[in-house]
């Protein structure tokens, strides 16, 4: 079982646990965990909301829901992120790999295209591919953030290298359309962004890789807890 947090915690609290994130060994039922600092999908590349500390986003795999349960009421950083909203779900599908999470079939079980689904990237940058990632990076990010089809988008990061990107779709259905390229196009700041922007970055992605690793997942949302940003029901009916 996968869960995916959000919380406002002490900026303190927040530093640490970007520094010196909890550990298997330190959490019992605790598989892999990334912490990371929250960032506005579609802010300026350089402001406040590039980078929130008191904002986090913790990623997470767990042997089974008991030993989420037990993390959130007893450890220091559970109980912090209790405080905030979390979404628990079923691993579906990924696209590449990642080094920390060895296992993961391609594929696990099956889905309709017309029900909900979250979506999960975690990626380690080159850091020379920096410029580049940004400039095919923030139409997506617009696009994402204002497609009709997410009730909740944004990403996360831990410096310099480590990315994450999470949102809750309506339907499988949209969220594949996305992808390659169809779909609406939406609002942007310099005007409309064209809905082929993503299937453009994945060619540019292909043509030379902007990650030492990365890989887009798929899971199927069980249930959803606590509240973000005064809302408590996130999760598409």
């Amino acid at each position: 079982m996968f869960s995916y947090h959000l919380a406002e915690v002490p900026a303190s609290l927040g530093a640490r646990a970007l520094l010196r994130p909890p550990t298997p060994q330190q959490v019992p039922g605790l598989r892999h965990g990334e912490a990371l600092a929250f960032m506005q999908l579609g802010s300026p590349t350089v402001s406040r909301q590039r980078m929130q500390v008191r904002r986090v986003a913790y990623f997470a795999r767990w042997e089974d829901e008991d030993a989420l349960e037990r993390f959130l009421a007893a450890s220091p950083w559970g109980t912090a992120l209790a405080g905030g909203w979390h979404v628990r779900m079923d691993f579906l599908r990924r696209y590449g790999s990642l080094a920390s999470l060895p296992d993961l079939p391609e594929r696990a079980g099956r889905w309709d295209g017309d029900e909900a689904v979250v979506a999960v990237t975690l990626a380690r940058l080159r850091l020379p591919e920096l410029p580049r990632f940004l400039r095919w990076g923030k139409p997506v990010e617009r696009l994402v953030v204002e497609h009709p089809g997410t009730t909740l988008a944004l990403a996360a990061m831990r410096p310099p290298r480590h990315f994450s990107t999470f949102s809750l779709w309506r339907s499988v259905a949209e969220m594949t359309a996305m992808v390659h390229g169809h779909g609406p196009d939406v609002p942007g700041p310099d005007g409309p962004v064209p809905a082929a922007v993503h299937a453009q970055a994945m060619a540019e992605q292909a043509r030379r890789d902007f990650h030492h690793e990365s890989a887009f997942m798929r899971f199927r949302p069980r249930s959803e807890h606590g509240t973000w940003l005064g809302r408590s029901a996130w999760l598409p009916s």
